[in-house]
């Protein structure tokens, strides 16, 4: 799968792409993730290639124009001549749809995600025309949309097939089974820590008993 970030920080996400479970899905060429200046489509004259304005009527704040976005979307030639190539453009907002594992696995299916990053007051609302989806991770504001797409961009890749080694490692995730799954606890060494012990079921070696604890553990958002 192709990931192209669309943002005015293209740097920003190296340390956390080069440290992280999507350097090994590079590595293995499962995807590939490239930013985009948003800068190099400023139609402003000048060193500082300015892509956000004062707001029509007033009111606080600069937002993004429509024209360089606009520009930046052309020059990724989004159109394919490829009827089976299938590609989504998101913007990342507090105004989007709320962001779960259910969309992971949806948006996993495309080939191509193009993330559209926010900064200072949000986005010129013609924006709104340029995109397929808009999509929001949580209910606060942050700084930016660069957060925000590196956490679409993990838990779309998790999804793809060779990404988490094991074939089954995503079976009994958090939320694999619906948005109200949790994961039952899991303990490793040592056997006993200050006092707090692994449950004895667990180094029994009795798979069934293992399995049939695993499923009175999991618990539902309430």
């Amino acid at each position: 799968m192709q990931f192209d970030i669309i943002t005015i920080f293209p740097d920003i996400f190296d340390s956390y792409i080069n440290e992280s479970i999507l350097k090994r899905a590079l590595q293995k060429k499962l995807i590939k993730i490239t930013s985009h200046d948003l800068r190099k489509f400023s139609t402003a004259k000048g060193i500082h290639k300015s892509v956000d304005d004062k707001p029509y009527g007033g009111g606080p704040g600069m937002i993004l124009m429509v024209e360089p976005i606009d520009k930046a979307l052309r020059a990724l030639k989004l159109k394919t001549k490829s009827k089976k190539s299938k590609t989504r453009v998101i913007m990342l907002t507090p105004a989007g749809q709320r962001f779960t594992q259910r969309e992971a696995e949806r948006l996993a299916k495309y080939d191509r995600l193009v993330l559209l990053c926010g900064r200072y007051e949000g986005f010129d609302a013609r924006v709104d025309e340029l995109v397929d989806e808009k999509i929001s991770i949580g209910d606060y504001v942050l700084a930016g949309g660069e957060l925000p797409a590196l956490v679409v961009a993990e838990a779309v890749a998790r999804n793809i097939p060779g990404v988490v080694g094991h074939e089954h490692a995503l079976d009994d995730e958090t939320f694999s089974h619906d948005l109200e799954y949790i994961e039952y606890p899991q303990y490793s060494r040592p056997e006993n820590f200050k006092g707090m012990t692994v449950p004895e079921v667990l180094l029994s070696g009795d798979h069934k008993k293992i399995s049939e604890w695993r499923k009175t553990q999991s618990k539902r958002i309430k």
